[in-house]
């Protein structure tokens, strides 16, 4: 099934401007459906959202856009050196999995109530509570995508450095549309979680938000198990 919507996606790349940017945008989406690691994201951020005591629907909102944005940064950062390395694009090797796995770890049970860590230490410009600290999780998990990142872009590089050649905007557009896809889907999932919360909160039953955040720590530990062991 994954194989042919993919096929079906890439035939779409090389038609008419519209259906290649929907295409394109669909790819996005794809890429965080069907991809273990990419969908991880999902309970990261949900999980991150949750611990925000303070955060609205729109603060929800922006949190997960910066997320999702430091994601796309730190993948771009790290084709362009891996490529320049001349190593396959995006494989940091063992160390680089295991390294973000640990943080994966680390947050994960952090969630689950299972490792407390004490963040007043950090300066408050950088605590969970804030901008940064989305940024910095969001660059952090965009390291760990490594090759299964590229395994989904390949086609779709392909043929935006073609495109490039002869129509720069359409290239751009093309690569525009994937992020908005990819991002939009994250966005979604850490605005709906906090709106859900807020409804929760009404009913009187907080106790759902904890168990929502240790069940998608959970899902992070599991997420560094697959980064180690993939």
């Amino acid at each position: 099934m994954l194989e042919q919507i993919l096929t079906s996606l890439s035939n779409g790349l090389s038609q008419s401007l519209g259906w290649a940017l929907l295409a394109a945008f669909a790819w996005g989406v794809v890429s965080i459906a069907f991809s273990p690691c990419h969908l991880a994201s999902v309970p990261l951020i949900v999980g991150f959202i949750s611990t925000q005591d303070d955060a609205s629907t729109g603060r929800a909102f922006r949190l997960s856009l910066v997320f999702s944005l430091g994601v796309l940064v730190s993948i771009a950062l790290i084709g362009v050196i891996t490529a320049s390395l001349g190593r396959l694009v995006g494989d940091l090797g063992a160390i680089g999995n295991v390294a973000v796995a640990v943080v994966f770890f680390v947050f994960g049970l952090y969630l689950m109530d299972l490792l407390p860590l004490h963040w007043t230490s950090f300066p408050s410009t950088t605590r969970r509570r804030g901008m940064p600290a989305a940024l910095g999780l969001g660059l952090v998990f965009g390291v760990g995508l490594g090759p299964c990142s590229f395994a989904f872009l390949a086609p779709l590089l392909i043929l935006v450095f073609d495109r490039a050649q002869v129509d720069y905007a359409l290239a751009a557009g093309l690569l525009g549309a994937f992020a908005l896809g990819h991002c939009g889907v994250i966005v979604a999932a850490g605005t709906a979680a906090q709106k859900a919360q807020t409804v929760v909160s009404w009913s009187g039953r907080s106790g759902f938000t904890r168990w929502v955040r240790r069940a998608c720590g959970a899902l992070v530990v599991l997420a560094g198990v697959y980064l180690l062991f993939k």
